[in-house]
């Protein structure tokens, strides 16, 4: 379906003048067409571009530098293309490429108050096209904005944006750097009882104290048992298996009983596409059904009375040990872990009573750092909404 046929969005709700709302003297609504006119960005293929001092600007934001420019700055620029969204505000001389729309023209408004007025849109909404969408610059012309038609107006609310947006970066730079430390201080602490360790400690290779059980696999033709089965969807970072969400699948023919899972089971990706994913742990809890487990994923199975599961998890979630585990795992495009390598895995093993209680302290600070997890990420998802509600403002002239 091309752009030009294809069906325009419902009016965007936060676009224009409310409605009910009294004239507001030196505002205007309009077609954000005579306010802003956006262009296509220009062909510039790889061969041809040679560093430079001009910002080369894609559909992500300045992805590089060329040694020409072809729009005069400063200037907005969109993603056209692939990246759809975001909205750049480039200060300098710069080119846009052809995967981006940039304002050609600003009809006499301020550059900076234009580049704020389309982050008040959801631009996803005029998108189009089969495949890669497209971004229709066309609908987002005919849109209807709610403006002051005075320069001097436009930058009073530029000037208090950029202060208030300013000041909403600057806390939440301060929640993510407090939400990374709280995270690495709990991972600096794992790292240190499992290195350092204590009095009674001995060390034994993982082989030895587990036996190892490669999943399931099965397919779309297969047409035998169904039960829930766990996949790599599941882990996220759960610590326990969450046997009430876990989705069904059918097997070929019936479950054979060394693919069934018990409590105080570990569960870990083997292999995946993402090397992040790769090594991630679940402790298995009750389980009052048959339950198995995908073809991606190894069961770790072990005597609890020797190995607390708790502990054993703690050191298997340990970014150490993960980093030991994917250590040059895996061929060109998937990387895995083997029952090899984690046999070979040397685990840290205090006398059963201290298992116990350092699981029990890890336990302690863990939920500790969720809380202030927990804390920090709702803090910055509200400075994000602070800055929506500040756009909505702005361009129903209430500030």
């Amino acid at each position: 379906m091309s752009p030009q046929k294809a069906n325009k969005p419902a009016p965007n709700k936060i676009a224009g003048q409310p409605p009910g709302a009294a004239v507001k003297e030196g505002w205007q609504t309009k077609n954000l067409g005579d306010v802003a006119t956006l262009q296509r960005g220009f062909d510039l293929p790889t061969q041809n571009r040679v560093s430079g001092p001009y910002p080369l600007v894609s559909s992500s934001g300045i992805s590089d530098t060329h040694h020409q420019h072809a729009v005069r700055g400063p200037g907005v620029v969109t993603g056209r293309s692939g990246s759809i969204g975001n909205v750049f505000f480039i200060e300098e001389d710069f080119w846009p490429l052809n995967t981006t729309l940039y304002i050609k023209d600003f009809h006499g408004n301020d550059p900076r108050f234009v580049f704020y007025l389309l982050n008040d849109f959801d631009l996803k909404r005029f998108s189009s096209g089969t495949g890669v969408p497209t971004l229709n610059r066309n609908f987002v012309h005919d849109e209807r904005v709610f403006v002051p038609t005075l320069l001097a107006e436009q930058k009073r609310i530029v000037a208090l944006l950029d202060e208030a947006f300013a000041g909403i970066a600057t806390a939440k730079a301060n929640a993510e750097k407090n939400l990374q430390n709280a995270r690495a201080v709990f991972e600096s602490h794992l790292h240190s009882v499992f290195t350092q360790r204590g009095e009674g400690w001995d060390v034994k290779p993982l082989g030895e104290l587990s036996q190892f059980k490669n999943g399931l696999n099965y397919n779309k033709r297969s047409g035998g048992q169904t039960l829930p089965v766990v996949g790599v969807a599941d882990f996220h970072d759960n610590d326990f298996v969450p046997i009430s969400d876990l989705q069904s699948a059918t097997i070929d023919g019936d479950l054979a009983d060394n693919y069934a899972i018990q409590r105080n089971d570990i569960l870990a990706v083997r292999s995946n596409g993402s090397k992040h994913l790769v090594g991630r742990c679940m402790l298995v809890g009750d389980v009052d059904e048959l339950v198995s487990y995908s073809g991606f994923i190894i069961r770790i199975r072990f005597d609890a009375k020797i190995v607390f599961p708790e502990f054993l998890l703690h050191f298997m979630k340990c970014k150490a040990t993960r980093d030991i585990l994917t250590a040059g795992g895996g061929g060109a495009n998937i990387t895995n872990i083997n029952q090899e390598k984690l046999s070979s895995l040397l685990v840290p093993l205090p006398p059963y009573k201290t298992q116990v209680q350092v699981a029990s302290a890890l336990d302690s600070m863990r939920a500790e750092t969720q809380r202030l997890a927990s804390i920090y990420e709702k803090k910055i998802a509200a400075l994000d909404a602070l800055k929506k509600a500040l756009l909505r403002q702005a361009f129903a002239g209430e500030l």
